[in-house]
């Protein structure tokens, strides 16, 4: 593709995010098909639609339709139109509610343990492991806690299971036969695992920093920019449209999606971004730069692993929840994180031009 062609496939993506964006949220809005965040800094937000998401996968089928031809664009496509479909799924099982959480506050004087929390005085937390569950009548007895609100918790797909369907979306980029090297080594049949690891371990980064507005999409289309630039310095320019894609999809939907958010993207947006991120740096071969770029949902998901194995204690899950929980402001956070991702990407340029 030439430059006039890779500018017309950057705007008809970009006026297709746009478009779909706006249309989805319409019908979301008259569905009533909205997110009520768990996260008590975030009550505010209830009512925003979500699901969102669906806007990519029309964009994409359309780029599918007038691309078809062109390979790298073709796989790439498939493999977010896959799986956005994975997480449609998964945000359509969320509609039912699980169960309904409490909210309480601490009233007492005093720091005082629920769960694995230690809660200080007037601060508020959701009662939502095992061990806080047990705890939280006696508290309620003691009148060390105050009952302030209820939040409905989604059903979500057990974990083995969402596991099995990114392994799914990893097989079938595998079994393209399209990625046989990867960074300078031939894989062989060692393709398929390697594949199926980056499927999986960029899927639930980019998930996982999908927590504030504009964020994940944000950080997506910055390490999508620096991949472009990287093609066209470096080369070759094959580089270059599979990312300009995910450019245009994350800023197409950050017109509706940066703070004040009027729509979230859902696990239907994420896995999009997810797939097509790791899809795009394999197709490429571009793994070194590729994940360096995206080091701050990895990061994010590194913190969050270790919470889980109780090595580190976060009062909420995940980071930047934490760093919001503790009082610094959602915008300076999603800032922060968009200029960290900047950095890295200019730090792999840089390397790139002076030491290798």
């Amino acid at each position: 593709m030439n430059n006039t062609d890779m500018l017309i496939l950057f705007l008809i993506t970009l006026c297709a995010t746009i478009f779909f964006t706006w249309y989805v949220k319409r019908i979301l809005l008259k569905a009533r098909i909205a997110d009520n965040p768990i996260v008590s800094e975030h009550r505010h937000k209830s009512g925003t639609p979500t699901m969102g998401g669906i806007a990519f996968l029309f964009t994409i089928s359309l780029i599918i339709a007038l691309y078809y031809q062109n390979t790298p664009i073709l796989i790439v496509s498939f493999i977010m139109l896959a799986g956005g479909i994975v997480g449609l799924v998964d945000d359509l099982i969320g509609l039912k509610v699980k169960e309904v959480q409490k909210i309480v506050v601490n009233t007492s004087d005093e720091v005082i343990t629920l769960g694995r929390l230690d809660v200080e005085p007037n601060e508020e937390v959701r009662v939502a492991t095992p061990k806080a569950k047990a705890e939280v009548d006696d508290l309620l007895k003691e009148g060390k806690v105050e009952v302030i609100g209820e939040v409905p918790i989604k059903t979500e797909p057990e974990e083995l299971e969402k596991i099995i369907c990114q392994i799914v979306l990893g097989l079938f980029l595998a079994l393209t036969g399209v990625i046989t090297t990867i960074g300078g080594f031939e894989l062989g049949i060692l393709a398929i695992p390697v594949v199926v690891i980056a499927i999986l371990g960029c899927i639930n980064s980019v998930n996982l920093i999908d927590g504030m507005d504009g964020l994940a999409a944000g950080i997506v289309a910055i390490a999508s920019a620096a991949c472009c630039l990287y093609g066209y310095l470096f080369g070759p320019a094959t580089i270059i449209p599979p990312f300009l894609i995910l450019v245009a999809l994350c800023l197409g939907f950050l017109v509706f999606n940066k703070h004040p958010a009027k729509i979230f993207m859902g696990d239907t947006g994420s896995f999009v971004l997810g797939t097509g991120y790791a899809a795009a740096v394999l197709v490429c071969d571009l793994p070194y730069f590729g994940v360096l770029a995206l080091g701050v949902p990895i990061v994010s998901v590194i913190v969050s692993l270790m919470h889980r194995a109780h090595i580190i204690k976060l009062p909420v899950e995940p980071l930047h929840h934490t760093l919001n929980h503790y009082g610094m402001s959602e915008t300076k956070i999603v800032y922060s994180y968009w200029a960290i991702t900047a950095a890295l990407c200019a730090i792999g340029i840089l390397l790139k031009m002076y030491v290798f």
